[in-house]
């Protein structure tokens, strides 16, 4: 009989399948902690028991054991808290005791600092553009990541498994660059499948819930669930409910959708938000920032959906400005990952705060670009762009 060649990772159709991926992937992670020149690593080995890989981390200079880096194997993700953190590491690295470390040096009132980052329009995939990001730089991400093949031009995923694994590991990411006890608010809804052929069922994808699911293993809490209420007109482009408005027959009801849900987390930390607020480093932004009397007191909110002829599927303005205005205070940095034409940064900008825009679509990017001058005027020149060509039409230099 012939004997399987293959291995348990590809047996087991993990995502890390040999020991090359794992170092690659511990590589990068200890280089977002500036930790690779100092440490190394043993050799990786899968724990197929618990679908990870563990990954041995050495002193580079004495070979000396300083921890493990986890990983887990269906999504590639580093486990952080499985894993020795950065801050141990370091101590080992130094010869302290991390323990004792950790016991002098408690987070005090006050020391929150303030995030260095410029405007910012990024161009590629916001996966690997976010590792180029400075950790706890951020302080609201805003986003509506796209569609799972809902319409034509987003049929970007083979499976629902491969668009939920690559929103995980968005995520995952951006967990890191968000302040210690800061919000990321995502827009997101259920989508319908077409059916194929007649002799098929269409199918209603409860994306939302899964996305929860995402945010609570990625070390999120769960905040408020936002309903954004349309006019009743706007759910009948779906076709959802025209069967049924047509012979009312039981079992063939299909209620016409017309709400989207903006779900609210918090990043995990066991302090309270009155201490994002105590301990903010200008108490001026903080009473400036403070919000009116015309502010929504339900979690229903009634907004008429914006269309642009550049874009499938964008925010209306109002619904970003609730959301930048009672989740950010004046001068924080918002985060885009999945930006489109920029609504989220120009509804950011004029409410005075900074934005960090990443699009993976050259001609979106382009858009952005352009029109930086209407929201910044003589600021727009200190527009960072990464790999983003230095000439935007009209002949304007950005800042590399």
């Amino acid at each position: 009989m012939a004997r399987n060649s293959r291995t348990v990772a590809e047996q087991r159709r993990y995502s890390v399948v040999d020991v090359n991926s794992a170092k690659e992937i511990t590589t990068q992670w200890l280089r977002q902690a500036d930790l690779n020149q100092a440490v190394g690593f043993g050799l990786p080995e899968v724990d197929d028991r618990y679908h990870v890989w563990r990954v041995p981390l050495t002193n580079s200079a004495t070979g000396e054991r300083l921890g493990e880096v986890v990983i887990d194997a269906h999504t590639s993700l580093v486990q952080d808290r499985k894993s020795t953190s950065p801050a141990t590491l370091e101590a080992r690295l130094l010869g302290r005791d991390p323990d004792a470390a950790r016991a002098t040096s408690p987070a005090a009132p006050g020391a929150i600092p303030l995030s260095d980052l410029r405007n910012t329009v990024a161009l590629g995939d916001c996966e690997e553009v976010l590792q180029e990001l400075p950790a706890e730089s951020v302080h609201l991400v805003l986003t509506s990541p796209p569609y799972y093949n809902a319409r034509p031009e987003y049929v970007d995923y083979l499976t629902y498994e491969e668009y939920l694994l690559k929103i995980r590991r968005v995520v995952h990411q951006t967990r890191r660059v968000l302040a210690e006890g800061r919000f990321f608010v995502m827009n997101v809804s259920p989508v319908l499948v077409r059916r194929a052929s007649r002799s098929e069922s269409s199918r209603r994808i409860a994306v939302p819930f899964d996305m929860h699911r995402l945010f609570t293993e990625e070390g999120f809490d769960f905040v408020d669930d936002i309903h954004w209420v349309k006019p009743e007109g706007a759910g009948w482009a779906t076709g959802r409910g025209r069967r049924f408005a047509a012979d009312r027959n039981p079992l063939q009801y299909k209620p016409v959708p017309v709400t989207e849900y903006v779900l609210v987390y918090r990043k995990r930390t066991d302090k309270l938000i009155d201490w994002n607020i105590r301990s903010h480093p200008r108490p001026d932004l903080v009473r400036a920032s403070r919000i009116g009397d015309d502010y929504e007191r339900t979690n229903i909110w009634k907004i008429t959906p914006t269309h642009d002829k550049r874009h499938p599927a964008i925010f209306p303005d109002e619904l970003v400005e609730r959301v930048v205005r009672y989740y950010s205070f004046k001068e924080d940095v918002v985060l885009d990952p999945f930006a489109g034409i920029g609504t989220t940064g120009r509804v950011a900008a004029r409410l005075g705060r900074r934005f960090v825009l990443i699009e993976q679509n050259p001609e979106y990017v382009a858009a952005i670009r352009a029109a930086v001058d209407d929201w910044l005027g003589t600021d727009a020149k200190d527009v960072l762009t990464l790999n983003c060509p230095t000439v935007v039409p009209g002949g304007r230099l950005f800042s590399p």
